[in-house]
């Protein structure tokens, strides 16, 4: 703050480094980043998957005792047990094996979210997304098991399609309903591939590359399996990273 007093740096540049050094929290296996809440909106999410369920609950724990909500994905049951001894309130989801723990009081909660699962294999994925806009504060609306092997049940949900501000629509097998999905609203949809599906589906390679080749305008891509990526694109673009 001297160099700005004393004329040698703008303030601009100032508030550029200031913005670099977020408080940090060192665990010796981890960087907890505090600020990042405050600086993208929601706080730092946990990826629990090949971390020990004794790290992944110490990083939970410190992010929580924080930012008073907290998001572990891909994770473990045992890590979830030692979580909640100090989190008594934390919650394990089975599907998207996921942990949480809120204490916020959200009342505002969001409109315009819809996630959209093909079938009810790709549950989990979907759940995982609805988990993580859930969290970021949005009323999140699914549908489920609607996919393109019988699309006379996605007719019977045009109505709520056509009132969403955003779709993330999962996906196995072929990935063919985004593009479907697309081609009937006007809300941008968010294609989410799983892995769901038969040996050459490729562990979701095949739906990745049928969304990413989609001719039906207003479709985006996220990786295989990604529900938190997806859950939390549709979220921002509703708002709930605003400030």
């Amino acid at each position: 703050m001297q160099l700005v007093a004393d004329g040698k740096m703008s303030a601009e540049r100032a508030t550029s480094e200031l913005s670099l050094t977020s408080p940090i929290s060192d665990l010796n296996f981890a960087n907890i980043d505090y600020d990042r809440g405050a600086r993208i909106g929601f706080p730092e999410v946990v990826y629990g998957l090949s971390k020990t369920p004794k790290d992944t609950a110490e990083i939970a724990e410190k992010i929580y005792a924080k930012s008073d909500v907290v998001l572990v994905t891909k994770s473990t049951k045992e890590a979830f047990t030692l979580f909640q001894k100090a989190v008594p309130a934390a919650v394990w989801e089975e599907g998207p094996r996921a942990i949480w723990a809120d204490r916020r009081n959200r009342k505002d909660l969001l409109n315009g979210v819809v996630v959209v699962a093909a079938g009810t294999s790709d549950l989990p994925i979907a759940r995982e997304a609805v988990l993580t806009a859930s969290l970021m504060g949005c009323d999140v609306k699914m549908i489920t098991d609607v996919g393109v092997a019988g699309l006379h049940r996605l007719s019977r949900r045009i109505d709520e399609l056509s009132t969403a501000r955003v779709v993330v629509v999962v996906a196995g097998m072929e990935g063919a309903l985004p593009s479907v999905v697309a081609g009937l609203v006007k809300a941008p949809v968010i294609a989410l591939p799983t892995s769901v599906g038969y040996g050459v589906s490729l562990g979701g390679v095949a739906a990745l590359l049928a969304m990413m080749n989609s001719c039906a305008p207003g479709v985006s891509v996220v990786n295989i399996d990604n529900g938190f990526g997806a859950g939390y694109q549709a979220a921002s673009i509703v708002g709930a990273t605003w400030s």
